[in-house]
């Protein structure tokens, strides 16, 4: 009987020590505690899509309590809803949101755009870009295997005839989907305002690309030269419009031979 006694009293020791012990270690190797980030990351929507420039909303928000950054409206998904509710706790300016929302610029399905071989591996158009550039002719075009969808965290994304479509009343222009499209074919415009777009990111001369895909731009500048806002530009055989500068005319809408320009006004 001594020797279970002795025993239970041995374990007992141990365990009191070694409580005492982690006590002390919580104590020396404590963390402080942010409340003030903490606070501002409740505030944030949790997207953590990296859209502000830091890791994530914690990095956003601890950045924001320190004083790295006082800019409350770099959080896209939140909006100017949430840039207001951080500036009235922080006591500073709110800074204002432009509603986005992002834009494949292809029109590359099957009617358009014609295939050079038939694809069965991985479904992911990363894994397709890098065997010749994926099965469509033109290696510019969207290959439709859904890389932006299974990154959307909103469910705004999905495939139309073999082209990523987004549906503009659930993106939060988070920019998850413009970086996992290896082709670069995503960008954000405007909410609410008419801007044109040019819906075709091939780089090949205009004879190939027409071969490439019947909506090709073919860089011919007739776009260019009609816009009086100075908001088009062509580089390698492409054209690309600055939304910042574009006022929704429609004069380089009707001015394309090729029709691979719209007006597009995201609602």
């Amino acid at each position: 009987m001594n020797s279970i006694l002795f025993a239970v009293l041995i374990v007992g020791v141990i365990g009191l020590v070694c409580g005492i012990a982690l006590a002390i270690a919580s104590i020396v190797f404590a963390v402080p505690v942010d409340e003030k980030a903490e606070a501002i990351t409740e505030m944030l929507p949790g997207a953590n899509c990296g859209a502000c420039g830091f890791s994530g909303c914690a990095g956003y928000a601890a950045s924001l309590s320190s004083g790295e950054t006082t800019n409350t409206a770099l959080c896209n998904p939140g909006g100017s809803e949430v840039s207001k509710q951080i500036a009235e706790y922080l006591g500073i300016a709110a800074g204002e949101i432009a509603p986005m929302a992002a834009v494949v610029l292809c029109q590359g399905h099957s009617a358009n755009a014609s295939t050079k071989m038939e694809y069965s591996g991985v479904e992911s158009c990363k894994m397709a870009s890098q065997l010749f550039g994926g099965p469509k002719d033109c290696v510019y075009g969207c290959l439709g295997l859904g890389d932006c969808v299974k990154k959307c965290p909103y469910n705004a994304i999905h495939i139309c005839d073999g082209v990523a479509r987004i549906n503009p009343e659930l993106c939060k222009a988070c920019k998850m989907c413009i970086s996992a499209c290896p082709k670069g074919l995503i960008e954000l415009m405007p909410l609410h305002k008419s801007r044109a777009a040019v819906l075709c990111k091939n780089k090949d001369k205009g004879v190939l690309a027409r071969k490439e895909c019947k909506a090709a731009c073919i860089g011919c500048m007739k776009c260019a030269k009609v816009c009086e806002a100075e908001a088009i530009t062509v580089v390698q055989f492409n054209a690309h419009v600055d939304v910042d500068k574009c006022t929704g005319c429609g004069n380089c809408e009707e001015a394309c031979p090729v029709k691979c320009i719209d007006i597009l006004t995201l609602k």
